[in-house]
């Protein structure tokens, strides 16, 4: 029975996925996939054969985020890309908590069921603790790590994280995040430097997704974790030695206002060995400088 409803969950979700005319498929070409994991069921692309790229988004994005990479490294390598539960076009069950923990929970359930192995992990923004912390748990299938701009230590002592916090468990904030969708509509614009690289076509694709109050919830909870989950983070980050000895690449956006060059400074200090691009653009180098950063994957996974 267990398993009848997983399917039929499936086939919903399918369903619903094609009755979303706002998925721009020309710039997503890709086959929907739909996985059931215990929390709910996530969709995820799977194009291409060879080496393993899984590649983890953060907020407020989905693996739309990844699509120029995907079209290109699928051609000799298999690619796939998640959407968090709550983001994208999986599922929002309501019963989700959100935090970064429990996505990170999730992601180590989706690569036990893929039995995936020798895994090139690519992280971004909350995708870093999310797809790290399934490292940690998962060491032996991990073959190498791309990481673009993001963390994995404490936030609860940062002076900025504690402002957003302060912000998102506000009256005003919710009211934003929940009514306005505000973490889309203006937050991602934000983090693009030169405005011009985020199109209104683009940009829709990341606003689609948050139509209401209830689907936005996702947005908030995970905000609310940007100190919320400050002990999970540092637990990580002292975990970290069992990655250390793997291929590092580092991507940076070094024009980004939210994590900042100061936070790559972190990387370097723990990752003497890992080999650093940095680019002139904001907190989205795959919309602002997807084509280099795909030549800098290559080259790396080429070594």
């Amino acid at each position: 029975m267990k398993r009848l409803l997983s399917l039929l969950t499936i086939c919903i979700m399918s369903l619903t996925v094609q009755a979303q005319s706002w998925v721009d498929s020309s710039r997503y070409p890709f086959q929907h996939r739909f996985i059931e994991l215990e929390a709910g069921t996530m969709h995820y692309v799977d194009e291409g054969s060879g080496e393993t790229l899984l590649f983890l988004h953060g907020t407020p994005t989905w693996s739309f985020l990844y699509r120029e990479f995907i079209a290109s490294l699928s051609q000799s390598n298999r690619c796939i890309a998640v959407d968090h539960l709550g983001f994208g076009l999986s599922e929002h069950p309501a019963s989700f908590d959100g935090r970064p923990e429990s996505h990170s929970q999730n992601l180590a359930e989706f690569i036990e069921k893929l039995d995936l192995q020798e895994i090139t992990l690519v992280v971004h923004d909350f995708g870093g603790p999310i797809g790290l912390g399934a490292a940690l748990q998962h060491r032996d299938r991990i073959k190498r790590i791309v990481l673009f701009n993001t963390w994995l230590w404490e936030t609860k002592h940062d002076a900025g994280a504690q402002k957003i916090d302060k912000i998102v468990h506000s009256g005003l904030g919710k009211f934003m995040y929940l009514r306005m969708n505000f973490s889309p509509k203006f937050l991602l614009k934000k983090g693009i430097y030169d405005k011009q690289n985020l199109p209104k076509e683009i940009h829709r694709q990341y606003v689609y997704p948050f139509p209401d109050k209830s689907s936005r919830q996702s947005l908030l909870q995970i905000g609310q974790s940007l100190v919320g989950s400050s002990d999970w983070y540092q637990a990580q980050w002292e975990q970290l030695d069992q990655l250390a000895s793997l291929p590092w690449l580092i991507l940076w956006g070094t024009k980004d206002e939210f994590i900042t060059v100061d936070y790559l400074r972190k990387w370097r200090d723990r990752l003497p060995d890992a080999r650093v691009k940095e680019f002139e653009c904001g907190h989205f180098i795959q919309e602002e400088k997807a084509a280099e950063a795909i030549r800098e994957m290559e080259a790396f996974m080429a070594l």
